[in-house]
């Protein structure tokens, strides 16, 4: 009898004891992998260029939630390389960077001289510096969609290009 009931509360204190353990390494495995897609999006493509690396990375059926439209792979390349033109000596920054489920969350700060005309912006010779926030949906180990917000008005004060505000 003492025998079952030792068994018993040894069974208890092993199931509650799986309860709250993960249940494997192999999604701690994969949060890890889409959070080093999503930092290399911002490292090795938006800051150095390599634009092989943008479609290695991303599905071919990608969507980039901007605002209120969206942008297909071709279309979020092509703003992508139009920062690049707007700005020379570009620095990025990963400041952190969350994952949870098939979601990747990177918080994220670039800068650069703007001294050439690209995404929109006039070339001012100006020196700027934003941060941003980027969720992503990793699909297979690739970027398969994207959300983001950055600090547009803050870019635009900084480039001199903000309209007066009246009093």
């Amino acid at each position: 009898m003492a025998r079952m009931k030792t068994l018993s509360v040894f069974l208890t204190l092993f199931g509650l004891f799986l309860a709250v353990s993960p249940a494997s390494a192999a999604p701690r495995r994969e949060l890890e992998k889409n959070k080093a897609v999503a930092r290399r999006l911002f490292e090795e493509v938006l800051c150095q260029g390599k634009w092989d690396v943008f479609l290695e990375i991303h599905t071919p059926d990608f969507v980039a939630h901007a605002g209120k439209r969206t942008e297909t792979l071709a279309e979020d390349l092509d703003a992508a390389k139009g920062w690049l033109q707007a700005f020379s000596e570009p620095h990025c920054r990963v400041d952190q960077v969350v994952a949870e489920g098939d979601l990747v969350t990177v918080r994220w700060t670039a800068g650069g001289a703007n001294t050439g005309v690209g995404h929109g912006l006039p070339a001012t010779g100006k020196t700027a510096e934003i941060s941003g926030i980027t969720i992503f949906r990793v699909k297979d180990g690739k970027l398969a969609e994207e959300w983001g917000l950055m600090d547009t008005w803050g870019l635009l004060k900084q480039l001199g290009l903000a309209p007066a505000l009246k009093q």
